[in-house]
């Protein structure tokens, strides 16, 4: 079975969609639109806003395309850790957590039409995001640890004469 292969890489990607979808129903079912918990005033709140646009609101106007981009990042992410090469643990859960972010933000974009964000950091008037962006930066975090860190030798075995 693939699934054994690059397991972390499922784990990390099943743990982040599942905790991004149930934390966006959280704040839906208990939070009016542009609502705002503070949870350490002015430092950081729960603020339900949506979305139609990528990080930081780009594309906003015209992001329908978003979805179909999420899609292929989607595909191309299983893709590769069902066919490619074992991966290492960094980039398991590097990879994992990316396709996590973008398949619990496609959902939103194909179901809603929108991303559901509500982390609202205003310490420093951080733009309002998710658990799916939180995890796709982890991932990319965990990528850099991968390029930044030396290579292990490899092992070629005894050499013929």
């Amino acid at each position: 079975m693939k699934f054994k292969n690059n397991s972390l890489f499922w784990i990390a990607s099943a743990i982040s969609v599942i905790f991004d979808q149930l934390t966006k129903y959280w704040v839906v079912q208990n939070f009016e639109f542009r609502e705002s918990w503070p949870l350490w005033e002015g430092v950081f709140h729960f603020t339900y806003v949506t979305n139609t646009g990528a990080a930081f609101s780009l594309f906003s106007n015209n992001g329908a395309w978003l979805r179909w981009l999420s899609l292929a990042v989607s595909l191309g992410l299983i893709a590769l850790a069902w066919f490619g090469p074992r991966m290492n643990r960094w980039e398991e859960v590097g990879f994992g957590l990316i396709l996590g972010g973008a398949v619990g933000n496609g959902i939103d974009r194909f179901l809603l039409g929108e991303v559901t964000d509500f982390l609202d950091f205003r310490l420093i008037n951080f733009p309002v995001f998710n658990i799916a962006d939180v995890s796709i930066n982890i991932g990319i975090i965990c990528l850099f640890i991968v390029m930044l860190r030396p290579s292990p030798p490899r092992n070629e075995g005894p050499t013929s004469p």
